[in-house]
């Protein structure tokens, strides 16, 4: 008796223990984020941004500064929100009297890097594949297109078809429909799924108020347009000095559209695939390949671009942090584009099942690091932008901080 009652007792002080443990957990929960306490990185921004809101001389460079004005404070939720806001345009630097070497120290470019690389890997899903990209982006990125390149290629000799008589560019005689379709499926579905749930936590972090459909056309306009990758003035961005360049701008146009163009051309193939009957390989002026094609070359151009003015750039106004990542989504772009078009060309050859192969390990690469490595900038920014978009709409609208 004695034993069970000792029992009952252990099990009353587990069941004790346990609710207690649950309940600071729920309690953990529901500590608003301006609760929370701020990083080295996130302190040097409010720092600078007491300053810029003294100052005002940037006041109409970029969406940053007038969202800057409406603060009083600047709490975790508002330095992520702006760090997301601000597109590196380099304008404010070049034009602050604080910059260093005055004592004041302000690089608003640098420092608002330094949290956007912060909030990737925070808001990333899952959380430990965030921080390992964020450390060893373009390793990750050439290991993983290696591995799953290699992987189709094993997969293609098992069954004697790397080299074979030309097929006359039928993908399907190499990887049957449903198989590629089952493969790309669950590795976009996870890619949507990490990035949906990342961008819904900053999303509901960062308190953004009542959508009204002026604010999404204004965000739209802003991020399919780059707005603030004109400088504030129209002239473009400062690269390595003051001159100001709009290469930036067009190189990431080149690089989203072409983007765009290459997902368009999947989308048609689909449709033509189950709605029109009409089965691959299309002919080359049909529209899954003129999409194809043009997506391609954007993918080639505007990722070297980008690449060539990763390397020339200012280390003072960037986050050397970060180049591991962004190189490896650069590389993997390039990388995209490259065997693409090559598959193209090689299509009515006997390499074609070596070219799929390749071409389709990368690709699959791309989609799994996509809510892990620059990519999510992009949904990051354009949720600030929306963001933006309806403080500028809402009466009353100076903060001592997001509730």
């Amino acid at each position: 008796m004695k034993q069970l009652e000792a029992l009952v007792r252990k099990a009353e002080d587990t069941a004790v223990a346990a609710a207690a443990e649950i309940s600071q957990t729920r309690e953990r929960r529901i500590i608003p984020i301006q609760a929370l306490p701020l990083t080295d990185n996130e302190a040097e921004v409010a720092r600078q941004m007491q300053i810029c809101n003294a100052c005002r001389y940037c006041e109409g460079f970029c969406a940053v500064f007038p969202a800057m004005t409406r603060r009083l404070s600047f709490g975790k939720a508002d330095i992520n929100y702006l760090a997301n806001l601000c597109h590196n345009c380099g304008a404010c630097y070049h034009a602050c009297q604080y910059a260093p070497p005055h004592e004041f120290a302000v690089n608003v470019p640098q420092a608002m890097a330094r949290v956007r690389g912060e909030t990737y890997a925070e808001y990333a899903w899952p959380a430990p594949l965030g921080a390992l990209y964020r450390r060893n982006g373009l390793t990750v990125a050439l290991a993983l297109a290696f591995g799953l390149a290699l992987f189709l290629l094993l997969a293609v000799a098992r069954h004697g078809t790397l080299w074979h008589a030309p097929l006359a560019g039928n993908f399907y005689a190499i990887f049957p429909h449903n198989m590629m379709a089952a493969m790309f499926g669950a590795v976009f579905g996870f890619a949507v799924l990490s990035l949906g749930i990342g961008v819904r936590k900053f999303w509901r972090d960062v308190s953004p108020g009542r959508a009204t459909p002026p604010a999404l056309k204004e965000a739209a306009a802003d991020a399919l347009t780059l707005t603030y990758l004109d400088g504030g003035h129209g002239q473009g961005c400062n690269e390595q000095d003051d001159r100001f360049t709009l290469a930036r701008r067009r190189f990431h146009h080149l690089t989203f559209y072409g983007f765009m163009a290459c997902f368009a051309s999947t989308g048609v193939a689909t449709l033509y695939h189950y709605l029109l009957d009409l089965h691959a390989p299309y002919p080359v002026t049909s529209l899954p390949v003129m999409l194809g094609s043009a997506g391609g070359i954007g993918l080639l151009v505007g990722p070297a671009g980008l690449l060539w003015l990763n390397l020339r750039r200012d280390p003072n106004r960037v986050d050397a942090a970060q180049r591991p990542m962004d190189r490896g989504f650069i590389a993997l772009l390039l990388l995209t584009a490259a065997t693409g078009l090559a598959l193209l060309v090689g299509r009515d050859t006997g390499a074609m099942a070596t070219l799929l192969a390749v071409h389709l390990g990368v690709v699959m690469a791309l989609f799994a690091t996509l809510p892990f490595g620059k990519f999510a900038h992009g949904i990051y920014r354009c949720a600030a932008l929306l963001k933006s978009a309806i403080e500028k709409r809402q009466p009353n609208s100076l903060q001592l901080g997001s509730d």
